[in-house]
């Protein structure tokens, strides 16, 4: 599992070489608006709705005693499960409207890595968009599910550094499957490709956990996140393929 983390992570080193030699930035400026358009709109509608779910929560605590402890575990809370929200949301989102643009120019570093065109059936923008909406909500769904037990596990003291970990994790495996998927919708249906992905969870992983720190980088993080991660899982996508 390690060692298919790092194959996860080692491929970004190719990426810029490969966008560069192909002059793949024109192709990723769609996809890059539309990661800076949703991002800012995620920004503000969490900083609109962080005081009123703060507030909501603490409602539930009727008496006098321990109120004012309540009312800060509130907003601390609902805080942390906004930003969470927001991070996965924000994925989930950008990788479905960005579909369209990503499958073609996953093609393209494809047809370069082996060196010769493939003559796999190309599917259509709408089909493409279909497929990214289908496979970013199942991966939404799942881990909205998971992340919010596992974020209240992180106010019991010791426990919290692991679900903090595990959280990492998890939103990490959820990104580099949705990239690794621009790649294997060419070669295999919708339940085909979620079993190689879980086959190969710790390449999904690690290209998720480079995902992830992009968007800790401010401002300029989600403008790159999608060239860089969607390049580096083609790659590691395509080796993979090649192995089996």
């Amino acid at each position: 599992m390690i060692k298919a983390v790092f194959k996860g992570c080692a491929a970004y080193f190719e990426a810029y070489e490969i966008i560069s030699r192909l002059k793949l930035w024109k192709f990723f400026a769609i996809p890059m608006l539309i990661s800076l358009v949703v991002f800012l709109l995620i920004v503000f509608v969490s900083y609109a709705f962080s005081d009123p779910v703060g507030s909501y929560i603490a409602s539930f605590w009727t008496w006098d005693f321990g109120k004012e402890t309540f009312n800060t575990i509130s907003r601390v809370f609902s805080g942390l499960l906004i930003v969470l929200i927001g991070f996965i949301t924000f994925k989930h989102i950008v990788m479905a409207l960005s579909a369209p643009f990503m499958g073609p120019i996953s093609k393209k570093i494809e047809d370069d890595f082996r060196g010769v065109v493939s003559q796999v059936k190309t599917t259509s923008s709408s089909g493409l968009l279909r497929r990214g909406i289908k496979i970013s909500s199942r991966n939404l769904f799942r881990e909205l599910l998971l992340s919010i037990p596992i974020l209240l596990l992180g106010f019991i003291p010791v426990i919290g550094l692991f679900s903090a970990i595990l959280l990492f994790l998890m939103q990490a495996y959820f990104a580099g499957f949705g990239n690794m998927d621009y790649t294997l919708e060419r070669y295999f249906s919708y339940q085909k490709s979620i079993l190689f992905v879980k086959k190969n969870r710790g390449v999904a992983i690690g290209n998720g956990l480079v995902f992830m720190l992009f968007l800790l980088i401010p401002f300029i993080g989600v403008i790159l996140v999608l060239p860089f991660s969607v390049t580096a899982a083609t790659i590691a996508t395509v080796k993979l393929m090649n192995e089996d």
